[in-house]
């Protein structure tokens, strides 16, 4: 196999799936360690909350980028864990507060480390660690989106390597400020306005609002709207629309992607049979939804790609 780089996708858990998918990728279990001879593992976050391996899936990983095996950037569930146990002090409370929505999604992570036991607090202090964005010389990782506007915003407010200081995580909890707004951008992915339209998503909650195509340029909202195939929208009446509006988009509604060389990310929850690729030359997404019966997908990049290419995506 040739060097080169295999970005594996969001994992909520899933250890069971992670050492399968290894063991295809031809990674082996040394001294502890998954390695591949030639290669490494590249973790584009999200390795908890949902699934039953939380504990093994974190061992795994964290061993594997202890010893160089692998890298990792910062997925939106490690940056809600690391919220959820960073108290406000101005609001003296959790940046991410300990209401009902939030202590459901987050249930699986804490029933296995406890919350504020010395597992619990060195877990989250290495999710600071953690880079929220990685450029690795021919292909860049980040978590949902990237853009050059919202990384510049977080100049002096991350801490060494683009990593998560206190002001980040305390800001980045906060609505309504540059920080909160990239860090958004960053690990959720932009969001557009569905003018007056609205879906349930996966979990049954309203949204007036989806997730963005940054990745294909598009020109209006009907373009710009991600929502996964066989969604129902609705008015405010309640009555079901066939499409959304071809409004143009305005310039700056949402950003654009600002690489020039392939990104590859996660987050979307794509499926293999939906109809629209998660690929194309300059972007991939290896989300393929294994917290809801879907697969757990790997890239596998190559040095010197100047192209990503489908027969390159690997699926357990």
């Amino acid at each position: 196999m040739a060097p080169g780089l295999d970005v594996i996708g969001d994992i909520h858990g899933h250890a069971g799936k992670l050492v399968t998918l290894l063991r295809v990728l031809g990674y082996d279990d040394s001294s502890g360690v998954w390695r591949h001879e030639h290669r490494q593992a590249v973790f584009v976050g999200d390795l908890i909350d949902r699934g039953p391996g939380q504990l093994e899936t974190l061992r795994i990983v964290r061993r594997m980028v202890d010893a160089s095996a692998a890298k990792i950037v910062l997925g939106n569930h490690e940056f809600n864990a690391v919220a959820y146990a960073t108290v406000d002090p101005d609001r003296l409370d959790y940046c991410r507060t300990h209401d009902a929505k939030h202590d459901a999604q987050h249930r699986s992570f804490i029933d296995e480390v406890g919350f504020d036991t010395p597992l619990h607090r060195a877990v989250v202090e290495w999710f600071r660690t953690i880079p929220l964005w990685l450029e690795l010389g021919g292909v860049n990782v980040v978590h949902a989106c990237w853009s050059a506007a919202q990384m510049r915003d977080l100049d002096g407010v991350l801490g060494p390597g683009n990593t998560l200081s206190e002001r980040a995580v305390i800001a980045g909890a906060r609505r309504g400020n540059e920080v909160y707004d990239a860090i958004e951008v960053l690990l959720k992915g932009p969001e557009i306005a569905l003018d007056g339209a609205w879906y349930l998503d996966k979990d049954g909650n309203r949204r007036e609002q989806a997730r963005a195509r940054w990745w294909a340029s598009p020109a209006t909202v009907r373009e710009a709207a991600w929502i996964p195939p066989r969604t129902q929208l609705l008015d405010a009446a309640g009555t079901t629309v066939d499409e959304l509006p071809a409004r143009p988009l305005r310039r700056g509604e949402i950003p654009i992607n600002t690489s020039d060389v392939p990104v590859l990310v996660g987050h979307y929850w794509w499926r293999r049979d939906f109809a629209e690729p998660a690929l194309s030359t300059t972007w991939a997404c290896v989300d393929y939804s294994v917290a809801a019966d879907g697969q757990l997908a790997a890239y596998r990049w190559n040095d010197g790609d100047t192209e990503l290419q489908a027969d390159q995506l690997e699926f357990v």
